[in-house]
C-alpha cells in the first residue's frame, strides 16, 4: 500500500479526513474577541508581576566556590537588553543553523515577556511546528481590532548550557521567575486567552 498521498508535513496517516469525520474540524478563522478593558488589564496585571522582578548580576567568586544555581544563573540573565528580532526570523535565509541558546518573546510596548523557550539549534527552532506562533497571532489579533500597539519580538541567549538538561533547568528557572503567560506552566496564574485555535 502506498501512504505517500496520505502524507502530511509531520505525520503519516492512514484514514482520509472523510474516515474521520468525527473527529477532525476545522479550526476557527474568526479573530480572539476580546474586549479592549480587559486585554489591558489583563496585560497591566502581568507588567505589573514582572516590574517587580529584578535582574542582579552574579557576584565575583573565588577559585573555591560553586558554580552558580539555575536560579541564581536565571537573576543574572537581562533579557531586556538582549538584541531583538522579528518573530518571523526563521524564514530569512541563514548561513547555519545556529547555537544552544534560551529564547524569550517580548512585546516591547509594555513591555512584558511573553514566552521562555530553549532550543539545541537557535536558527532551527521555530521553523517547524511551534505552539507560540499561534500564541503570538492570537494576542496581536486581539489588539488590531482596538487599535491598540504592539511590538512583539524575539531575542535569544546563547551563553546557554549546551546540554539539553542544563538548559531546561535554566529555563525552568525562568518561566518561574517571570512567569510568562504563554509558557503552559504559567497558564493557571492569568488565565492566558490566546493559547486556543486561531
Amino acid at each position: 500500500m502506498n501512504l505517500t498521498k496520505y502524507t502530511t508535513g509531520h505525520q503519516t496517516s492512514l484514514f482520509s479526513v472523510a474516515d474521520v469525520a468525527g473527529g477532525y474540524r476545522v479550526p476557527s478563522k474568526e479573530p480572539l474577541q476580546i474586549g479592549v478593558d480587559a486585554l489591558q488589564a489583563w496585560k497591566q496585571r502581568i507588567f505589573q508581576h514582572q516590574q517587580q522582578v529584578t535582574v542582579n548580576a552574579p557576584s565575583q567568586g573565588s577559585l573555591f566556590t560553586l558554580p552558580p544555581t539555575d536560579a541564581e544563573l536565571a537573576e543574572s540573565i537581562d533579557l531586556f537588553k538582549l538584541p531583538r528580532q522579528n518573530t518571523e526570523f526563521w524564514r530569512w535565509q541563514a548561513d547555519d543553523d545556529g547555537v544552544s541558546a534560551l529564547y524569550f518573546v517580548v512585546d516591547d510596548e509594555l513591555p512584558i515577556v511573553l514566552y521562555v523557550g530553549e532550543t539545541i539549534k537557535s536558527g532551527m527552532r521555530w521553523k517547524g511546528e511551534h505552539d507560540c506562533k499561534r500564541y503570538i497571532l492570537n494576542y496581536i489579533s486581539a489588539h488590531r481590532p482596538h487599535s491598540l500597539p504592539v511590538a512583539v519580538n524575539i531575542s535569544f541567549w546563547s551563553n546557554a548550557p549546551t546540554n539539553t538538561r542544563g538548559r531546561q533547568r535554566l529555563e525552568s528557572a525562568l518561566i518561574k521567575k517571570w512567569k510568562s503567560p504563554f509558557n503552559k506552566e504559567n497558564w493557571k496564574y492569568w488565565n492566558t486567552p490566546f493559547v486556543g485555535e486561531p
